[in-house]
């Protein structure tokens, strides 16, 4: 006869609970470096803000939002265009948490220093909860400087960009109590190379133009205002083309289909069309690409700040798993393998996050008038989203794979955080994009690389690992033969010595020294998991998320 089971076939063991809850805003080395940056009067209500971010209904939102995606609705019921994108109420539960807490445009009314700085980790934490939302919010806070370049449009708009009300829906801006805005710059014929775009502009004798043409990827186009790349008389040109003119009509922006996107689920992406639509010129005619410049280079720096965050949070749901997951006897982050992996992604995670807020922090004395930190970062910004971004799909798979099939399962959410991986080192330029860029600063503004031998030397003779690499790279920088051919190989380790630099400042002595033994010298692994004996582990562990 067959025996009598012992218990129920379904009961559930050795699984680890909900990461729901927690506070990913109270973490030692985010914490650490927004004081060190000089906002340590925001630590109060940003741990506030992640509590938010941490409850169970957050991320209950997080998950509906990219389950549900929007949806374009080009006409009404009775065939009028409308050009109108529905977002699950999800969304906007998102957008109105996030806004709220200032990720979005306020630190430009805030005179407060490390006003920046403080709105960083704000939009780093809002990151850990959900990435497709903060497109929208990131664009919103980037356009600023290129808008003050027209200071009568700044003087209506800029009070509403700066505001923490989210306030969705169509209507005419100025009545409105908060604005979003977006860009668009590429065409499919051109991409990057923006210089190729076709798009039209012909001024109007009351002072507007009218644009015509297609752009090729504009995200969040229900936003209010978008600054647009077009070909005036003058050559290539920067405008604003508002959603809703100032008279209450729609501007022409006929929305032709949404992007079917790899990830970033919850943020539509949109090929607009420009017939005829009215727009106002901002900065020179002929100088749109030095306008708009101003725009892109704080969504770079988004870039870096969202990756950074992104890389917490695949690093918190590893460590949690791990804490509570048994195998062989032990704890998972009890196993030496698994201790190893974990401690070299904390290594990996506190180098992105220190290096995102020391820019955000030259992001603020820049704005006040430290010139020294403006040249800083011209090529600081261009080493750090090469590098912060170009890591982060290498480490989600890592941080996924701690989980094992568990992590593979959507339910677990590590495939949506996988998916949203590759996207910042894809927008706001490529790789490539950014390593040419470290070139064309190097030749064009030299106070630029003098800034950065300034920032480096602050840590000279503090590790003779770090001092090797220094002397070694400024031998290749200086170096013009093959330089495009080697720009990948340049950024790599600029961005290395950097956070080799910073760390070895501001972190403890054995997270300084595991991230110079591993990163500047040596027989270096190529994969994580890969640091050598000798190194701390517990020290370095002990960063881990809680």
């Amino acid at each position: 006869m067959p025996s009598t089971p012992n218990g129920a076939t379904h009961e559930v063991t050795n699984q680890p609970p909900p990461l729901t809850g927690h506070n990913p805003a109270d973490d030692a080395v985010l914490l650490e470096g927004i004081r060190r940056e000089g906002a340590e009067w925001h630590v109060d209500e940003l741990l506030r803000f992640g509590k938010v971010v941490g409850s169970e209904q957050a991320r209950t939102w997080a998950e509906q939002a990219n389950r549900h995606e929007p949806e374009l609705r080009t006409h009404d019921r009775y065939g009028h265009r409308i050009d109108e994108v529905d977002f699950h109420p999800a969304y906007h539960s998102l957008m109105t948490t996030t806004v709220g807490a200032g990720a979005a445009g306020s630190a430009w009314a805030d005179e407060r220093p490390g006003a920046h700085v403080a709105r960083a980790g704000t939009f780093m934490v809002a990151t850990m909860l959900e990435q497709g939302h903060m497109c929208p919010v990131s664009m919103t806070y980037a356009v600023i400087p290129a808008l003050r370049r027209a200071p009568e449009l700044a003087k209506v708009y800029e009070p509403l960009l700066t505001s923490r009300t989210y306030d969705p829906g169509l209507r005419i801006p100025a009545q409105k109590q908060g604005l979003l805005a977006g860009m668009g710059m590429t065409e499919k014929q051109g991409g990057t190379d923006v210089r190729a775009n076709t798009t039209a502009a012909t001024p109007q004798p009351d002072g507007t133009w009218l644009l015509r043409g297609h752009k090729w990827f504009t995200s969040a186009p229900m936003n209010d205002l978008f600054l647009v790349l077009a070909q005036a008389p003058g050559g290539l040109s920067c405008f604003l083309v508002p959603r809703v003119l100032p008279d209450g009509t729609r501007n022409t922006f006929r929305i032709q289909r949404l992007k079917d996107k790899l990830g970033n689920r919850s943020n539509a992406s949109s090929e607009p069309e420009f017939d005829d639509t009215v727009a106002w010129l901002v900065g020179d005619e002929g100088r749109g690409v030095r306008t708009i410049i101003d725009m892109v280079t704080m969504t770079r720096l988004d870039c870096v700040l969202g990756s950074a965050g992104h890389i917490r949070e695949a690093l918190a749901q590893a460590a949690h798993h791990t804490r509570h997951r048994s195998v062989f006897g032990a704890k998972l982050i009890d196993q030496p393998l698994m201790r190893n992996v974990l401690a070299d992604l904390a290594l990996e995670s506190e180098a992105a996050t220190t290096l995102g807020l020391r820019l955000a922090g030259a992001t603020d004395r820049a704005q006040r008038g430290d010139t020294e930190e403006r040249a800083f970062l011209r090529l600081a910004t261009a080493v750090g989203k090469y590098w912060v971004c170009k890591r982060q799909p290498a480490f989600v798979a890592e941080a996924l794979e701690c989980l094992g099939g568990n992590g593979y399962d959507e339910a677990s959410g590590m495939p949506r955080l996988y998916r949203e991986a590759p996207l910042n080192g894809i927008w706001e330029g490529s790789g490539n994009v950014n390593a040419l860029d470290l070139l064309r600063a190097l030749a064009r503004e030299p106070e630029s690389l003098e800034a950065f031998r300034a920032e480096i030397a602050a840590a000279a003779g503090a590790d003779d690992r770090l001092d090797t690499a220094w002397r070694e790279l400024q031998s290749e920088l200086t170096r013009t033969e093959d330089a495009p051919l080697r720009a990948r190989r340049l950024v790599e380790r600029a961005a290395l010595v950097l956070q080799g630099s910073l760390l070895v400042r501001h972190a403890p002595s054995a997270v300084a020294d595991a991230f110079c033994g591993s990163r500047l010298a040596g027989d270096q692994g190529l994969a994580f998991g890969t640091l050598t004996p000798g190194v701390d582990f517990t020290a370095l562990l002990d960063r881990l998320p809680a």
